[in-house]
């Protein structure tokens, strides 16, 4: 016999979302409180100004919350080029990817002196074009890594695109 755990719902919505609410009002009650103590003499209309304040707060501070969470989820450092750190730790060259390009400092320089900057390329799509894989960038739901591409034209860079993956 198996038994099926039932969420009750009120007013449309599950009673988690309650008690997270309620949870989230304990402190704003008491920050509120002794914010309107000394400014607000009558003590009903301090009440309502408290519970209308507190339930208009905790759902925009949750709503903040969960906005910080996922930025937290997708921030990685933005590092200047550095070749010792690009090629000691392929799972992390995404942080060196956008220096790379927009300093344009692969452009113009040789095959030769691109293998000797980066490292030999991970992979071919032709004698015209090098990719290398830069890791997975942080971020929710990625499941493939990202590529920085460099075309060549007569043996020198003519261009570097970073794809995601």
């Amino acid at each position: 016999m198996s038994m099926l755990l039932e969420i009750p719902v009120i007013l449309g919505i599950s009673i988690e979302v309650y008690v997270i609410w309620a949870v989230l009002n304990i402190p704003f009650y008491f920050i509120f409180k002794n914010v309107f103590r000394k400014r607000i003499g009558d003590k009903r209309k301090r009440s309502l100004l408290i519970w209308a304040c507190m339930l208009a707060a905790a759902p925009v501070f949750y709503v903040l919350l969960v906005i910080g969470f996922f930025a937290a989820m997708a921030y990685y450092p933005d590092r200047d080029f550095d070749r010792e750190g690009w090629n000691t730790n392929k799972d992390t060259r995404y942080e060196y990817s956008e220096s790379l390009i927009e300093s344009r400092m692969l452009i113009g320089k040789t095959k030769t002196e691109v293998r000797r900057l980066l490292g030999a390329d991970e992979g071919r799509d032709n004698d015209s074009s090098w990719c290398y894989e830069l890791g997975f960038k942080p971020g929710f739901g990625n499941i493939d890594p990202d590529y920085m591409c460099i075309k060549f034209l007569n043996d020198k860079v003519v261009s570097v695109e970073q794809h995601e993956g």
